[in-house]
């Protein structure tokens, strides 16, 4: 398959996404003198704008490659969840999965940009765990998209916002093994450990030693080498993707192990990168390509919105303009 036919095929697939969902709100604005009140910059805002974000964002950059983006999450029920059901609806997405919650708020994460530089960061947020019912409402509801459906891949896109429990995560993935449906997941803190099984793990390398408890040179190849193979044998996961920041992106299963060095770029704001990163490498996935190919056109996408600021999704065209060039 040429990479104008795998771009082309990314059109067909149905991606389901499960995880903390959330409003990025923006005021933009300029600075020109600094408050009496207090050693701060006054922020004179002019534009304010609310996008998707979290798992939703993941939608985002699933749906500009060209594919169907599932949503599955537990929203507020409040003037958030009514911003964030219209954002849903104005690209068409779907709002099936989504589930309203009185005993929770939407998450919204609040930036605000002065000339052009972010300032300040303002989340509302409730990060306890959704109570039982809704848990089992919000697995029964997985479910019947999976059965209904015919799903390609599944990201779990973790915030540590309470969507994703230890058992919904067993649960899903055992559901989905049966049904011959690979699993991809973007860990945080609190549930690293959760995920046995899993086809496809995307930590950052902070989430990684961070959630192994241990500390490792991993400018070093082998001791990274290691250290990662070790973690797969240990979780039963087929591949692990670990992003590296400037360093690039490192994949790692039993047939191959590779370092993709990061392309140079004019990073304007790192946000985002790695909900584009996961998109990628789990469309990549559905389609079996090869684990260097994934890693390559997820790291290239990743630094691509880089150059962006604040959350925004991956250009196909631009991709596929690159992915030309390298000769891919």
């Amino acid at each position: 398959m040429t990479i104008k036919e795998t771009f082309e095929a990314f059109n067909k697939l149905n991606v389901l996404i499960i995880g903390d969902v959330m409003i990025d709100a923006y005021m933009w604005g300029n600075v020109s003198r600094i408050s009496p009140e207090a050693p701060v910059p006054i922020v004179s805002v002019n534009t304010k704008e609310n996008r998707l974000g979290g798992a939703a964002n993941v939608a985002l950059n699933v749906k500009a490659m060209g594919g169907n983006p599932i949503l599955c999450s537990v929203i507020g029920d409040d003037e958030g969840s009514k911003v964030f059901i219209d954002l849903l609806r104005k690209i068409k997405l779907n709002t099936e999965g989504i589930l309203k919650s009185k005993e929770r708020i939407t998450t919204i994460k609040t930036r605000v940009i002065g000339n052009n530089h972010q300032m300040l960061r303002i989340d509302e947020e409730v990060e306890t765990p959704i109570n039982n019912k809704e848990a089992d409402t919000l697995t029964f509801v997985i479910k019947r998209i999976i059965n209904q459906k015919k799903i390609d891949v599944i990201i779990f896109e973790d915030y540590d916002k309470g969507c994703l429990s230890p058992l919904l995560i067993k649960t899903i993935v055992s559901f989905a093994k049966q049904k011959n449906i690979p699993t991809v997941v973007d860990p945080k803190k609190k549930n690293f450990m959760s995920y046995t099984g899993v086809s496809l793990f995307k930590p950052n390398l902070k989430e990684l030693k961070e959630g192994i408890k241990l500390d490792f040179n991993h400018n070093n190849s082998k001791e990274l080498g290691k250290v990662v193979a070790g973690f797969i044998k240990k979780q039963n996961i087929d591949s692990a993707l670990i992003t590296l920041s400037e360093k690039g992106i490192y994949i790692h299963n039993n047939k191959s192990k590779a370092l993709i060095p990061a392309h140079i770029r004019n990073i304007s704001d790192v946000s985002g990168a790695g909900d584009t990163v996961v998109s990628i490498a789990a469309m990549c996935l559905a389609l079996k390509l090869s684990p260097v190919l994934t890693a390559t056109l997820a790291n290239l996408a990743g630094g691509l919105v880089c150059e962006k600021i604040g959350v925004v999704p991956i250009d196909k065209k631009q991709l596929l303009d690159e992915a030309i060039a390298l000769k891919l």
